[in-house]
């Protein structure tokens, strides 16, 4: 069951001992990806990346004896007609500098970036930022450096909106990246939350 506001999240576990484990969200992607029985929630450990962080895990000497166990959302999303999944956040663009750009978020940090201060990763929402293409790119520099300390928002180029599903379509074929890791191409992307998916040790 997603969270609601004000209730506890996670509890203070040991670590199993056969917990599949990974450093970061591709290497956990990579495995989803070869598993026959995707019955969910589906178990295992992050030591690193935007997901742990997010969590308040992160950092390989931490990872040892009580973790946090908490149920987590996959991210599903569709490609032009074919499906992906992703753990973190999904970036749609063309460049950085100009033109639209898309985040969909999971997680609250994207690398050194505090991108969704509100983000909760069981929430059975997305956090969506739109970047318009008529911001400047000294408004996307700006807006840059503020990031990093989560203040980059309110902007007027900017729409901010908490959905658990949405749509996305570009005039042009947009690049598409899923934690990290550039999967293709496409016009149309669907974006849906399966809440409660994963039970996630950090």
């Amino acid at each position: 069951m997603t969270i609601r506001k004000g209730e506890p999240w996670g509890s203070a576990v040991p670590l199993p001992a056969d917990l599949p484990t990974f450093d970061n969200e591709r290497a956990a992607g990579r495995w989803l990806r070869s598993l026959s029985d995707r019955s969910d929630p589906i178990a295992f450990g992050l030591r690193g990346g935007d997901l742990a962080r997010t969590m308040g895990g992160g950092g390989r000497d931490r990872f040892a004896g009580d973790v946090v166990c908490a149920p987590v959302d996959l991210v599903r999303v569709e490609l032009d007609g074919v499906q992906h999944e992703a753990l973190s956040h999904v970036v749609l663009r063309r460049q950085w500098w100009r033109g639209r750009v898309v985040l969909v978020m999971n997680a609250q940090y994207l690398c050194a970036l505090d991108v969704a201060p509100r983000s909760h990763p069981n929430d059975g929402r997305v956090d969506v930022l739109d970047i318009a293409p008529e911001m400047t790119l000294r408004a996307r520099l700006q807006a840059r450096r503020r990031s990093r300390t989560g203040t980059h928002v309110p902007h007027p180029h900017i729409k901010v909106a908490s959905v658990s599903a949405c749509e996305f379509v570009f005039n042009r074929r947009a690049t598409c990246w899923l934690d990290g890791v550039r999967v293709g191409t496409a016009r149309k992307v669907t974006v849906s939350v399966a809440p409660d998916a994963l039970l996630l040790y950090v």
